[in-house]
């Protein structure tokens, strides 16, 4: 039932969907449940979506119905602007999905409040979809961190890791909300500190299928565990540069599949002389990105140059 009170202003939260690369990924098995176990260790960065939430205290649900399920309730609760291009059904949004699990914890929980806010989010998307950049895990965990404040739910973060879970390996990294060294299928976290850190970021136009990627018969699935002490004392093999034994297991399977992919890498690549960096692709691709050594990360002129020259969209970017 929604009731409308006296009207009082609508109030705003404007939130930044940060963006993730992966510094360098690793398939250390297959699970029982068909995921994969990985290694990974995940930047956030000061680049990504916005995602505005607007809350009008006049529109209020109750959610004393016993008969309403979460879903039900979600439809009632979250209306969903900016996204039409991405899914066309909004049960399929990963944003609508993470309000939904964030519902359906509560009301298992029995903590469910009697009334709730209707809140109007609007999507403001920068990242290409698609591109390994963790854009609709971002969204997801942006989501949940702020309705569960809108809604004063008081849910902890661990909570809200646990539910992040459900929704995708991805969004656990953007509750936890530093660099972190991830295992499992992406939701056991250990916080790393890492050097402050400048990319040049390119977003080719190409998305192959995870799908199609994980099925590929010459995807690497059994590289050896390492532990957290060795990549937290290593990082001088996969920050700046990306030495044996790290590297992107996708990179080889995801170059043979997307020419523009390997184009984009082979254009960053050729600067590594120059950027005194290694080149290599984030995620499942498509995006690629070059760590920049801080002798060129301040010469305008060389980056501009470079952004220009580049076969595909290019952004510079830093850690978050």
């Amino acid at each position: 039932m929604i009731k409308n009170l006296a009207a009082t202003p609508t109030s705003t939260i404007t939130r930044l969907s940060p963006a993730k690369i992966n510094l360098f990924l690793h398939i250390t098995g297959k699970r029982a449940d068909g995921y994969h176990n990985l290694q990974t260790v995940f930047r956030l960065l000061d680049w990504g979506d916005y995602l505005h939430f607007s809350v009008t205290d006049d529109v209020v649900i109750s959610t004393v119905d016993n008969a309403l399920d979460a879903n039900e309730l979600c439809h009632q609760l979250v209306i969903l602007a900016g996204a039409e291009t991405i899914t066309i059904n909004i049960e399929d949004n990963l944003i609508f999905k993470a309000a939904r699990a964030l519902l359906a914890a509560v009301i298992q929980s029995n903590t469910l409040p009697e009334q709730l806010a209707q809140v109007h989010i609007a999507l403001d998307k920068h990242l290409p979809m698609g591109a390994g950049l963790g854009g609709g895990s971002s969204n997801a965990a942006t989501t949940l961190m702020t309705l569960n404040e809108i809604w004063q739910l008081k849910l902890t973060q661990d909570e809200l890791i646990k539910i992040a879970a459900t929704i995708g390996a991805d969004v656990p990294i953007f509750i936890f909300g530093q660099d972190a060294i991830a295992m499992g299928i992406g939701e056991q976290l250990t916080a790393i500190k890492l050097p402050d850190q400048q990319y040049l970021v390119l977003t080719p136009n190409a998305h192959v299928n995870t799908t199609q990627l994980f099925a590929h018969p010459k995807l690497q699935r059994d590289i050896a565990v390492l532990s957290v002490e060795t990549i937290k004392n290593k990082q001088a093999d996969y920050v700046q540069h990306l030495n044996t034994p790290y590297h992107n297991v996708f990179t080889p399977v995801v170059t043979s599949l997307a020419h523009t992919v390997s184009e984009a890498l082979r254009y960053l690549q050729g600067l590594k002389a120059q950027a005194l960096g290694t080149a290599r692709m984030t995620g499942s691709g498509s995006a690629v990105f070059l760590p920049l050594d801080v002798s060129v990360a301040t010469d305008k002129a060389l980056l501009e140059k470079w952004i220009e020259e580049a076969p595909c969209s290019a952004y510079l970017v830093r850690n978050l």
